[in-house]
């Protein structure tokens, strides 16, 4: 749920409300003694970041925990394991 941002028309109070966006807007200004109307405001965003090449927990780790996994991965195979010699398949012909 968001963070919406109020203005009173009548005070000039500046406050934020914690609300669905399912939730209708306020309408009044929640000063004692101010009977103003109050507008939403638009919000410049809660800081959010996207970098990197995806947008998983992953991408924001520390490098002591990148090093630690690292260290965890099995080690990679060099070489593939040589081919066996195939045997020689036994002729089809056979004495009639």
């Amino acid at each position: 749920m968001p963070n919406y941002d109020y203005e009173c028309l009548e005070c000039g109070k500046r406050f934020e409300v914690f609300q669905s966006m399912n939730d209708a807007k306020l309408t009044d200004c929640p000063q004692e003694g101010c009977e103003g109307k109050v507008r939403r405001l638009l919000g410049t965003g809660g800081g959010i970041i996207f970098k990197g090449s995806g947008f998983y927990q992953t991408d924001y780790r520390s490098s002591s925990y990148e090093k630690g996994a690292k260290a965890d991965k099995p080690p990679e195979k060099k070489e593939a394991a040589k081919a066996e010699p195939k045997a020689a398949k036994p002729s089809g012909d056979s004495a009639k």
